[in-house]
Order: C-alpha cells, then structure tokens, then sequence
C-alpha cells in the first residue's frame, strides 16, 4: 500500500466503519463527524476515534485533555446506545475543537423523545447504573440537550482544553 493514496481496499473499510467527514475550516476551527452503530462497540470505537482525532488535534492520548474528552465521548455514546437506541437507527459522534480551544461533543441519537434529566437530577449511591450524567456534570464546562435534526436529539458537552488539569 502506498502512503498517500486511498485504495478500494480503504474505501470498502471505512464503509463497514462508517462515514467520516473531516473538515477544517480558519474561522470556524476543526471538525469531526462519524456515523457509528448502536451497540456497545460502536460506543467504544467513538471514544477511541475521539482520542485518535485529539492526538491529531494536538492533544496526545494520556494528556489530562484528552482523557477528560475520552470520559465524555464514552458517556454520552453509552447513553446514546441505551437510552437512545431506535433498532437499525446508528448514532453519530461529531467533534468541534474552536480556534479558543474549546472543544464540544455531540451525540446524536434517533430519540428525540427521550431527553436525558437535568442539571437537577442525582444519581441513587445504591444503584449500579445512573452515574454517567453525574460523570459528565463533573468534567464538562457545559452540557445539554437540544431537539434535532429531526428525528433526532443532540446531547453535547463542552470543556475548555486550556484549563483541564
């Protein structure tokens, strides 16, 4: 295989992983966006794609930046696969990184009608499930939900790579 080139081979790959769309853009900063399936391997490769396309970024893997962007691309892709999860709907990752260094997460699922709880909500100590938003609260700067695109719901998060410790 010669570098620099995209052999049938890659493009049939990248087909069975996905559609990547990688766009830079100087005034609006750096973008990502993978369609990946509703399963707990889908969830898993969006976090390790996340901290692939940080380590491109600038943001090596281990770096406390990058490892804050692992926990929440890994919570907010587990709650897309089990709360969000429309059977033979995927589920999609989008990535911005703004020329200030901030970075915000996108999830996108196929159900709009299930918004996850807000700020107020608590996960029960005894529980041994409920503790992913608390995660997020925890390490974003900011987070939310948004209706849309239709059908779907956008849940997001932001973190401030300059101040992550």
């Amino acid at each position: 295989m010669r570098t620099g080139c995209i052999t049938s081979q890659m493009r049939a790959r990248a087909n069975t992983l996905g559609d990547v769309n990688l766009q830079s853009s100087p005034v609006t900063g750096r973008h990502f966006s993978v369609q990946l399936s509703a399963t707990r391997r889908g969830a898993r490769l969006a976090r390790r794609l996340a901290v692939q396309q940080l380590a491109e970024w600038g943001r090596p893997h281990g770096s406390p930046a990058s490892d804050a962007a692992a926990h929440l691309v890994a919570e907010l892709a587990v709650n897309a696969v089990q709360h969000g999860r429309v059977p033979g709907r995927d589920f999609r990752l989008r990535l911005l990184l703004s020329d200030g260094d901030r970075l915000r997460i996108e999830v996108i699922d196929a159900r709009f009608d299930r918004l996850p709880p807000g700020p107020a909500g608590t996960a029960d100590d005894l529980a041994e499930t409920g503790r992913g938003l608390v995660i997020v609260r925890a390490l974003a700067d900011r987070w939310g939900a948004e209706l849309g695109p239709a059908p779907c719901k956008t849940v997001w998060a932001e973190l401030d790579l300059s101040s992550v410790r």
